[in-house]
């Protein structure tokens, strides 16, 4: 059953987030969606979207301090246009996938039936879920830390796209200092074919240099060419 298989995974899960809980009904309530309620009152009562609503907040707090203190220099519009893109629905889709939970996320028959676990709102609104749990359990202190230990890779690649292109600058370091192009290897392909999530790897002078995760072998090479350049101490902010 769902929610028993949940349970049996808390420990898993709380190891994936960084995070244990001192509450562990607020982490099976974040994971919990309307359908399941619906389904299944004599086990639940309510569903996460109070949570949702809570970690949109918090999400948007935490983004917009890190964007103001990253980038002194930038005026209302650009951060407000970064944090947008940070902490839209796709963005907290990925986030999730990126953490390798969907999975466990509870459901009604009608949503599983249509692939719930692949709907871009339903793992977004978990990620929120999960985010206002962290809060209301650790204080805004560790629901910050677990935002930007996680994602702070990804919200530099959105603050440096399209200015920066990571993969482009890694091809030329790999070709300056080693003679030879970087080579990006799938490594792992999950979720159904409408909304695929590639996990590459890419590797400089034979050695594994960097790992990126994407909706598009695009977007998760350009991840990989950003935490390859870091791992080469390559200046990525400059």
């Amino acid at each position: 059953m769902q929610l028993d298989r949940l349970r049996k995974n808390l420990p898993l899960i709380e190891e994936k987030l960084g995070y244990s809980f001192k509450n562990s009904d607020l982490l099976i309530l974040a994971f919990t969606h309307r359908s399941f309620v619906n389904e299944h009152r004599q086990l639940v009562e309510t569903h996460n979207e109070r949570l949702e609503f809570l970690g949109d907040a918090v999400l948007g707090l935490v983004v917009s301090a890190f964007l103001y203190e990253r980038l002194p220099d930038y005026s209302e519009g650009p951060l407000s246009q970064f944090r947008s893109r940070i902490v839209d629905a796709q963005a907290c889709a990925y986030y999730l996938q990126k953490l390798l939970l969907p999975e466990y996320i509870l459901l009604g028959r009608g949503e599983s039936l249509t692939e719930g676990k692949a709907k871009t709102s339903i793992l977004a609104d978990a990620f929120e879920a999960i985010v206002g749990a962290i809060f209301i359990d650790g204080g805004m202190a560790m629901a910050k830390g677990f935002l930007l230990t996680h994602f702070q890779d990804d919200m530099e690649v959105v603050m440096g796209t399209p200015s920066r292109n990571y993969k482009a600058e890694l091809q030329d370091y790999s070709q300056k200092k080693f003679r030879q192009a970087p080579l990006y290897k799938v490594m792992l392909e999950t979720g159904p074919d409408h909304a695929k999530v590639f996990h590459i790897s890419v590797w400089v002078d034979d050695k594994e240099v960097g790992m990126g995760i994407g909706e598009s072998k695009k977007e998760a090479e350009q991840r990989a060419a950003f935490e390859a350049l870091g791992h080469l101490g390559v200046d990525r902010h400059g």
